[in-house]
Order: structure tokens, then sequence, then C-alpha cells
């Protein structure tokens, strides 16, 4: 009889309070189960990092691979987060330093080559000699993945061969799977051959697990806020008897007076680190309304037209969560300003679709300069005010203006926004009608500071 112990963590999103105990309860849970008999594995299903974080912008996320190799996982997949919130070249070498293997089977370049530091399956195996094989996949968004440089498949794209290959040298099959709850329930009922799931992206909690046949779901939501322990127990031959899940709220966990200190180091190191790169120098304050026009936000539609080389530009006024200047603008001061992981979206919508979508975003002006985001790469409060460059409404004749001009209906538009308005719902002509190309590798606030430093040099 062995007992098999497996922790995980998911979507921490570089929510460094949480970390000191979050560490102190992995280890000393492996310790304690260790010394009673038991087997212990420890995984981490992806979104560790999360660039809206000082020292994971100043690091480009090593100091999150630093910290996960503390733990000693047994092996870790990747999220969004990793995967198109860094630039092709970051994400390749994110993880040169890792003590943990990357299983991630559905990732490519786009020659269709595995990328080096990525696994298709991890296998190990326990001191009482059970197999286990584990196989680990990201959200497929094909739609950023591709120009960031990589190919991504579907798991029906990948996990069959896979299966082929694994077929009789495993006793234990998990999956860590950032895909979400529903693709986690999919994957029960389609592969009733994997053992355990350890599941994320949608960020919810499976506090005792969900049982699917012999298939066991679990999740541990976000940010660190909970612990994952899955306890299983096994026969002579290794065959699975017991699932058990649970999870641990991490408020709940032990404490030392040493943790304010190291919480703080990871947000001060990070901000000094930051505050070393200068970038522009403002003779005045840009202000920011979240009801109305403002500079910051006239600044930042002119920044996105420039960084994508169209004539127009749309963008919520939401994004800027502080004023910039006067005087020296940093790259502390920029990620606080703009901590959203977004791309640049350029449009192409006809004449009579750009037409039905600028009467989208005037029905909903209103409600959304008050609406509370969450989610979908935005790390702000509110929505706020849309600004227009290049465009202009007359709302009383339901007129739109390109460049002072009526809209010709047949004629071929192209502006610019974020990548945030493809997703959110509020626009679905964008999705429907319009020829998008999201533009790699800058994130906005990049663009945002290329175009101060040339406007306003040091």
């Amino acid at each position: 009889m062995e007992k098999l112990v497996i922790l995980h963590t998911n979507d921490l999103h570089s929510h460094f309070e949480n970390w000191p105990k979050i560490r102190r309860f992995m280890l000393g849970t492996r310790a304690a189960e260790q010394a009673e008999g038991a087997s212990v594995l420890a995984f981490d299903d992806g979104d560790a990092m999360d660039r809206s974080a000082p020292l994971t912008e100043a690091t480009q996320g090593q100091i999150n691979v630093q910290l996960l190799n503390e733990i000693g996982y047994d092996a870790a997949t990747i999220g969004n987060n990793e995967g198109v919130g860094n630039p092709h070249d970051v994400l390749e070498h994110l993880y040169d330093h890792a003590n943990f293997p990357v299983a991630l089977a559905n990732l490519f370049e786009v020659d269709g080559s595995r990328p080096t530091w990525a696994k298709p399956f991890v296998r190990t195996q326990t001191r009482a000699g059970t197999r286990i094989a584990i196989v680990g996949f990201t959200a497929p968004f094909f739609l950023t993945y591709r120009p960031n440089g990589w190919q991504v498949k579907t798991v029906a794209d990948v996990f069959p061969d896979i299966l082929k290959q694994l077929s009789g040298t495993y006793d234990v099959l998990i999956v860590l799977s950032h895909l979400g709850i529903e693709a986690d329930r999919h994957l029960a009922k389609q592969y009733p051959e994997i053992d355990v799931v350890i599941g994320g992206h949608t960020h919810h909690l499976l506090a005792d697990g969900e049982l699917h046949g012999t298939t066991l779901l679990t999740a541990a939501e976000k940010y660190g806020h909970y612990v994952g322990k899955v306890t299983l127990t096994l026969d002579d031959q290794h065959q699975i008897i017991t699932r058990q899940a649970e999870t641990f709220k991490t408020e709940l966990m032990q404490a030392a007076a040493a943790d304010p200190r190291e919480i703080q180091g990871y947000e001060s190191k990070g901000i000094a680190l930051l505050k070393q790169h200068q970038v522009a120098r403002l003779p005045k304050q840009l202000s920011i309304k979240y009801d109305g026009p403002s500079p910051l936000l006239d600044l930042g539609l002119e920044a996105l037209a420039d960084g994508a080389q169209v004539d127009a530009a749309i963008l919520n006024a939401g994004l800027f969560l502080m004023p910039l200047g006067p005087g020296v603008v940093t790259q502390a001061d920029l990620l606080t300003c703009l901590p959203h992981p977004m791309h640049l979206l350029k449009v192409t919508l006809s004449g009579k679709e750009l037409w039905r979508l600028i009467m989208e975003m005037e029905k909903n002006r209103m409600f959304l300069r008050h609406f509370h985001m969450i989610g979908m790469s935005f790390r702000g409060k509110i929505f706020g005010d849309i600004g227009y460059r290049g465009i202009s409404v007359n709302r009383e004749k339901r007129v739109v203006l390109w460049h002072g001009k009526p809209l010709v209906p047949e004629q071929q538009y192209t502006f610019v926004t974020v990548d945030n308005f493809l997703f959110i719902p509020f626009f679905p002509t964008i999705e429907i009608m319009g020829s998008n190309e999201l533009l790699f590798p800058k994130l906005l606030r990049n663009v945002v500071g290329e175009y101060l430093a040339q406007k306003y040099p040091l």
C-alpha cells in the first residue's frame, strides 16, 4: 500500500504577498508526509507570473522562476501570462534556470518543432515504484499566440498521440490543465484514462475536488489564496484505491515575523530596478479624467496611432491609473500608470461597420464610464470614458466623421485600439466583422513610453 500526496498551485499571478506562507506550507507538508512514508509530488499549473508586478516586470519573470525553484516542483506548465504576456525571446529563456521541467504538450515553434524548454510529457517514479506521467496544456489562444511567433494546438490535436506514446508506461496519469473548468470537465469525459486534472486559468476553486468517473478534478482558485492537496492511496500493483482532494486557505496558514519584510522587499526591489530606467521628462502634468476628455487620454491615443502607424485610434480612460509628470517619468511610473498586459490591436472595418461600432460605443459610453472591470488583462478599476483620435460623432444626427469627413459605407478604414476591446462583450462588431491584427511584442505601456521618449526627451 502506498500513499501519494500531490501539492499544487495555480494562477499565482505574482501575488508575492502570499508566497512566504505558501512556501512554508508546501515545504512543511512535504516534509511531514515524507516522514510518515508518503510519496510527495508538487506541481504548478501556470500563470505564476504577471507583468503588473514590479519585480516580475523588472526581471522579465526570472524572479517567479526563482521562487518556484524554492519549492522544488516536479513539473509546471505555462499559462497565457507566460505564453502571450512575454515576447517570444523572453519566453524562450524564461526557464533557463528552472530546477523543474516544463510540461507543455500543445505549444510549438512556427516551423512545427517543439520548444527546447518544453516537454510534451514528464515521467517520474515514486520510491515505491509507482510510475507517474504528467502532461501539460495551456489555453490555445490562436489569435494571440500566432503573432507572437508561436503555433498553439488544441488538446484534441496532440493528446491522442501522446496517450499512444505513453501507453503501458505509467500507473498514474496527471494533467496540468491551464484550460479552464469546462475544458477540464470535457477532458474527464473524453479521456477517462486521466487520473487527476490539476486545473486553473478560470480561477475556479474546487474545494474538495470534483469526481468524474475515476478522474479527479482539482483547482485552487487564484492569486495564491489557496494551496491544493490531492491524496491517492494505491495497492501493491500501483492501482489507485482512493482519491481525495482538499484545499487550504493561505490566509489561515502559519505566519512568521519575517514575512512582512520579505513581501515588502519584493515590491521595493522591483520599483527600485524600474526607477533606474528613465523614459522622458514632462514639462507639466498629464492628467487623466474618467468621465470626459483629458490630456493623458489624448496622449495615449497619439501614442497608439504612432505605434501602429495608422491615423486613428480608440482607447478608454480607465486604462490610465494615475497622471504622469511633471518631471522625469520612469519605467516604474509607466507600470503604475499602465499595469495591463495588453497589446495593440489594428482593426479594419468598412464604413458601414465602423458606423455600427461607433454607435455601440456611444450607446455604452455613459454606462462604461463607471463600469467596474474585472479580468481579461484589465488591471484597473473602471472602464472609464471612451476617447477617439481621427473619429468624431454627431450624436443627434447619428453621423460618424473620419477626420472630419462622413464615412463612405463601402470604404475600408483602419484604426488601432488594445486587445481588450476584442475580448470584452460591449463591442461585438470588432470580433464579428473586423479584420483584426494583434501587434506584438510591445505592451501598451511600452508603446506609450516610447512615444513619451520621442515627444519629451530627457
